[in-house]
């Protein structure tokens, strides 16, 4: 079972959570909205969520591959509902920055298995409404 501890740690809405290996992250929302800016907002931790879930994956497939990473980086992009409350993610876009011995067509299969099979945090999203779409660059 994971765990997650929040604890507030300020007079407003900066949080920072644990988990049961004492990795931390803090939370909070923008200065316009009342915070200070001082951490990641909720749903903009759950895009680095995808990401860092993603990019667990893709990474551990190509060095299956015996494929050879000298660069990996994720730009993602997303669109929330306008107008309702909660507003979900509605799109969200990945486009997958790689350099290294892989070709283009086994980076593309990578990020495939990842996107459509293994990544929890897609198969979340996409179970709430969100649509996800992706791209790879080879660099």
């Amino acid at each position: 079972m994971a765990t997650i501890n929040l604890k507030r740690i300020d007079d407003d809405y900066q949080f920072v959570t644990t988990d049961e290996a004492g990795q931390s992250l803090t939370m909070d929302i923008p200065v316009d909205q009342g915070g200070h800016g001082n951490g990641v907002r909720p749903m903009q931790a759950l895009l680095s969520a995808l990401g860092g879930c993603s990019g667990v994956d893709v990474v551990m497939i190509l060095k299956k591959q015996k494929e050879t990473i000298e660069h990996f980086e994720m730009v993602i992009n997303g669109e929330r509902q306008v107008g309702k409350e909660p507003a979900l993610w509605e799109t969200i876009h990945i486009n997958f920055k790689l350099k290294g011995s892989m070709s283009q067509e086994r980076a593309e299969k990578a990020c495939a298995l990842s996107m459509d099979k293994y990544c929890s945090v897609a198969a979340t999203l996409r179970a709430a409404g969100a649509t996800i779409t992706w791209g790879v660059t080879i660099l």
